[in-house]
């Protein structure tokens, strides 16, 4: 699709709560697309607002009291809990759309489901890209998506289109099945790159590709926060196990490797 698409759906007005690296990020190509937005942040980023043309409510309530089409959650994954529950929801003047954009999937579903009133809607996606693998767009990138609870589906499908006319590859799945894939995916990468960089791993004047491919992926992976590597593992259920699994695969290799080398000296002393 091309970005004259999203001309076709309704403009929204979106409210960002958590306005981050990332919350920055997306709302940078949602003002593109002619959506009128408004933040609210622990931190105070009302000057980095009033360039962008973004309303900055340092008071929640009055966010929250704000008419808005959709509230989307861009707060980490550790501090989500705490910013959900302490947010005034009875300032909410309308049934609203709720829309999180975590790593992990079921934590954000089961928490907004107990948390959140009965008659708001919620979106759960995970954009699988973000300041730099989608500096040059979108196109292509993977954006996840599952409809928890959806009553008003003309407000969900023009959010989801936000990503969709950007060219981004759509995938709808169920957010246990997103946290069973991400735990072999994104957290086994995650845990290379920082077993990487506790190894302080560096270029040397004779790397091959592949080596190349390995500072890169640390490099990479070290420029993330502690705090989002840790919520993929603290908040996502299947990845203690795949933990597991390369701990015992580590161990299976290195027992192979010893394996061939006792053969190997085996071998020299009956020739010697």
């Amino acid at each position: 699709m091309s970005t004259s698409s999203s001309s076709q759906t309704q403009s929204l007005k979106i409210g960002i709560v958590g306005f981050g690296t990332f919350g920055q990020f997306l709302a940078k190509t949602m003002i593109k697309q002619g959506h009128t937005l408004a933040a609210t942040s622990r931190s105070d980023y009302s000057d980095l607002c009033l360039q962008m043309g973004i309303h900055f409510f340092r008071d929640v309530s009055t966010f929250l009291a704000t008419d808005l089409d959709v509230i989307v959650l861009c707060t980490s994954i550790l501090s989500l809990s705490e910013v959900v529950r302490s947010m005034p929801l009875a300032s909410l003047k309308r049934p609203t759309l709720f829309v999180d954009v975590l790593s992990v999937k079921e934590h954000p579903k089961d928490l907004l489901l107990r948390v959140l009133p009965e008659d708001s809607d919620i979106l759960c996606t995970h954009p699988m890209f973000g300041p730099v693998t989608g500096k040059n767009g979108w196109r292509d990138l993977t954006f996840m998506y599952d409809k928890v609870r959806i009553r008003d589906e003309a407000t969900c499908s023009s959010f989801i289109q936000i990503f969709a006319s950007e060219g981004c590859k759509m995938v709808e799945m169920s957010c246990e099945e997103h946290d069973k894939a991400a735990a072999k995916s994104q957290f086994i990468t995650h845990t290379i790159g920082r077993t990487l960089g506790e190894m302080d791993i560096k270029s040397t004047p004779i790397d091959t590709k592949g080596f190349e491919a390995l500072v890169k992926l640390k490099e990479t992976m070290m420029g993330n926060s502690f705090d989002l590597y840790s919520g993929l593992f603290v908040h996502n259920r299947f990845a203690r196990q795949e933990l597991e699994n390369l701990e015992h695969a580590l161990y299976k290799v290195k027992e192979m490797l010893v394996q061939r080398m006792n053969e190997e000296q085996g071998q020299e002393r009956l020739e010697s």
